[in-house]
């Protein structure tokens, strides 16, 4: 046995315990009952006290021992109750007269404690009955007064009547017996709404049950007895007996810890009728018809108890009719309520209480199913909130929750009523609107959100701009829905693309293009495990030494149907998809693997060679790149500082605190960093000064023109003038021909790459790139047309 498995066993044991004792109480208590018959006279008092007593014990034992305090009351009732019925049988064998066959006025003195004792165990079985109901409307209460009634006419018709009218008068020891059966009555239907309200029945509710059956079998026969009737008569012995098995049963019951659930509310309110239930309330429908034919009346006052029970019985089945009627109206509310809930859950968005994807689907077909009809033209305006991850970064996402509710509500007050806003996902919405067709409202209204949204949201952190970015797209007669809003989604990104903040219309090419990035981004996804990717390798060239200073790895991609994939189509789709972040760790792997080789095959008087690779945004604001940096050095012994990682203005920037901290620890670390692309974006000099780089690598449009008088010379010049300030060297992209190569070199600049030194190749390309000396850097030009494409990572 296991360890974890043994406390589990012990709480099963623990829980299996009080169950077994009720039963073994129960059954030494049916044994008892069996020696008590067959005891002589002598000794039956005593075992009928000695249980009497012990049930009485049980009892107590039983509230304490499985009820929970604050849910005892009803048990401290039934036992006060048993206890005071203890002592009328003791009061009946110790006063005179008071079991005398012929019963006389001392019969009355065991009522004194009798009667206080049916008092108290109806006041318990009535709380108990409180405490378990789950609903006023449950029909078990009008079943269990039909019961009690037609239970007391049939006591008073078949038993009681009978024998107290045999000489036409009352006698009043009579009449107080006939109490004790009436009142059983009533206890039985207080236990019948236990027993027939719904729920788990526990083996407890046939236990109290069956005590209070036993109850009521007892009085009626006490009753017969003290109205003399003809025929056989039970001895006191007998009737005790009955009792004594009333007292067992509830004492097992108490034992029993299904006792809890009888004060615990009943999750589970019956309404439909079982079987057993209609047969015994079409009996008792039946009961006065079979009264009044088997044993007619006989004076007045018995057929006017018969007829007052009657109309009891009579106005119990029509309150029955009224409740299950009014119990079925509210279930069918109830389910109706919950149908329109689960469809609202299912239709509308749980943040923002706006229709979802899928109500705006179905009002789009809609639409589109009246189009033909009504002639009218279909308009989507999908909108999606720029850079809105910037607002969960920044102050949490229940801010961002703040923020899409309030513009729900902007854009809500903005629309027609017939017209629908949706949030259909993260941070999109869709404007629906149906409009005689042509019509120009769905631009109105775009421009409308645009300048809208240039007024500041009033959020719980003070007042919060965010811009939209729009697409428009737009269908005249029946349309597949999914297909336009996927119209408007390729425009929305079409907007993006043009500068965020505007809308744009869709047209067809642009559901060309996008198409195309689908399939991109498929293909993509496995493209690192089936081989697909590679490294090209550009070189680096030191001007002033006209000697190889490294490598750039540039990443490409061969797809079997696609072909080769431009870096600039794949390599945004993978910062966005994330797949930049195992690609940009392969990358790195790869691409100081082969430094290491490089170094190696050097000859050893050689300048050491370095490996220049691109870094992404995403893999910048990641908490992975240093360690990653770390290992692959280590993994193939390297110094730090022959990696040189590149980095865009534009990407360190859009975070600038967290990627601080990751340059910083890169640098400590020794790695050389590069600004890549310098002069397409920021270029700024506070920018320049914050950075923790060593190198500046100027763009290849600003090289482009140098050395033939073009404009761009002074860009050139001011950016090695200020990167040397700083103590930054300077790489030049894009050499091409020797006349840049020669004004680069005469202006200090310290390195160039481009097609003039060679075009990206694999590593196994050329292997002339690592003699050294190098005679003329310039000769190692190789044929190969296209650009040089960067990539992140």
């Amino acid at each position: 046995m296991s360890v974890a498995a043994a406390p589990h066993r012990r709480r099963a044991s623990d829980a299996m315990l009080p169950a077994l004792v009720s039963w073994a109480f129960l059954a030494v208590g049916v044994i008892a009952l069996a020696g008590y018959a067959l005891a002589p006279p002598a000794a039956s008092e005593s075992v009928f006290a000695f249980f009497a007593v012990g049930s009485v014990a049980a009892i107590g034992y039983g509230a304490v021992r499985n009820q929970r305090p604050g849910r005892r009351g009803p048990w401290w009732a039934i036992a006060a109750a048993m206890t005071l019925f203890l002592g009328g049988g003791v009061l009946r064998q110790l006063v005179p007269g008071a079991d005398s066959s012929a019963p006389g006025p001392a019969a009355f003195i065991p009522d004194l404690l009798i009667v206080p004792g049916y008092i108290l165990i109806a006041a318990g079985f009535i709380e108990m009955l409180r405490q378990r109901r789950s609903a006023d409307e449950d029909p078990a209460r009008a079943d269990a007064v039909l019961l009690g009634i037609g239970a007391a006419l049939a006591a008073w018709s078949f038993l009681i009547a009978p024998v107290i009218g045999q000489d036409g008068g009352v006698d009043p020891v009579q009449a107080s017996a006939t109490f004790f059966p009436l009142v059983d009555a009533i206890l039985l239907i207080v236990v019948a709404q236990l027993l027939l309200g719904g729920g788990v029945r526990e083996p407890v509710l046939w236990m109290i049950g069956g005590a209070t059956t036993a109850m009521l079998a007892g009085d009626l026969l006490f009753a017969l007895n003290a109205a003399g009737a003809d025929g056989p008569r039970l001895s006191q012995a007998g009737l005790d007996l009955v009792f004594l098995a009333g007292f067992v049963l509830v004492g097992a019951a108490a034992l029993h810890p299904g006792m809890r659930k009888l004060t615990e509310a009943n999750p589970v309110p019956l309404h439909d009728l079982g079987i057993l239930r209609t047969v015994a309330i079409g009996s008792v429908m039946l009961a006065p018809t079979v009264a009044a034919a088997l044993v007619p009346p006989v004076v007045v006052w018995d057929a006017a108890v018969r007829v007052a029970l009657t109309a009891l019985l009579t106005a119990a089945i029509v309150v029955r009719i009224v409740r299950a009627h009014h119990a079925r109206a509210q279930a069918q509310d109830a389910a109706r309520a919950a149908e329109l809930a689960e469809r609202r859950r299912a239709t509308h968005d749980s943040l923002t209480d706006l229709p979802n994807r899928e109500l705006l689907t179905e009002t789009i077909t809609h639409w589109g199913e009246l189009a033909n009809r009504d002639g009218c033209e279909i308009s989507l305006l999908f909108i999606d909130l720029d850079r809105f991850k910037m607002v969960n970064d920044n102050w949490g996402h229940h801010v961002g929750d703040e923020l899409l509710c309030a513009v729900g509500d902007r854009l809500a007050s903005m629309i027609r009523a017939e017209d629908i806003v949706c949030r259909i996902g993260g941070d999109e919405f869709v404007v629906a609107l149906a409009t005689e067709e042509p019509s120009a409202l769905d631009e109105s209204l775009a421009r409308r959100v645009v300048a809208a949204f240039a007024q500041p949201f009033q959020l719980s952190v003070g007042e919060v701009i965010v811009t939209p970015s729009i697409g428009v797209a737009r269908a005249s007669g029946p349309t597949d829905a999914l297909e336009l809003i996927r119209d408007a989604d390729t425009a929305m990104y079409q907007a993006k693309e043009s500068g965020r903040n505007a809308f744009a219309l869709y047209d067809s090419a642009t559901r060309k293009d996008t198409r195309r990035r689908v399939d991109l981004e498929q293909a993509l996804r496995g493209a690192l495990e089936r081989g697909e990717l590679s490294l090209h390798y550009q070189p680096i060239i030191d001007l002033a030494a006209a000697e190889l200073s490294g490598f750039e790895a540039l990443l490409r991609w061969d797809h079997p149907q696609h072909g080769r994939v431009s870096p600039l189509d794949f390599v945004p789709i993978a910062e966005e998809t994330g797949l930049i972040i195992p690609i940009g760790r392969w990358l790195l792997g790869e691409a100081v693997a082969q430094l290491a080789r490089w170094r190696a095959a050097r000859p050893a008087e050689a300048p050491q060679l370095h490996m220049s690779v691109n870094i992404a945004v995403r893999q910048l604001r990641g908490a992975d790149l240093v360690e990653d940096v770390r290992q692959v050095l280590g993994e193939h012994d390297l110094p730090a500082s022959a990696l040189w990682l590149e980095i865009t203005e534009s990407g360190a920037m859009q975070d600038l605190e967290r990627s601080l901290a990751t340059l910083n620890d890169l640098n400590a670390l020794g790695v050389t960093l590069c600004i890549d692309d310098f002069g397409t974006g920021y270029s700024s000099l506070s920018y320049l000064r914050q950075l923790p780089a060593q190198i500046v690598k100027i763009d290849r449009s600003f090289v482009n023109g140098v050395g033939e008088g073009h404009g761009n010379e002074a860009i050139v010049r001011a950016v090695l003038a200020m990167s040397h300030a700083l103590g930054r060297q300077v790489v030049a992209e894009g050499v091409e021909t020797a006349s840049q190569q020669e004004w680069l070199r005469g202006q200090g600049c310290d390195l160039a790459q481009g097609y003039l030194y060679g075009a990206p190749r694999p590593a196994d390309a050329r292997t002339d790139w690592l003699t050294w000396p190098l005679a003329d850097p310039a000769a190692a030009t190789l044929t190969g047309g296209g650009a040089s494409a960067h990539t992140a990572g």
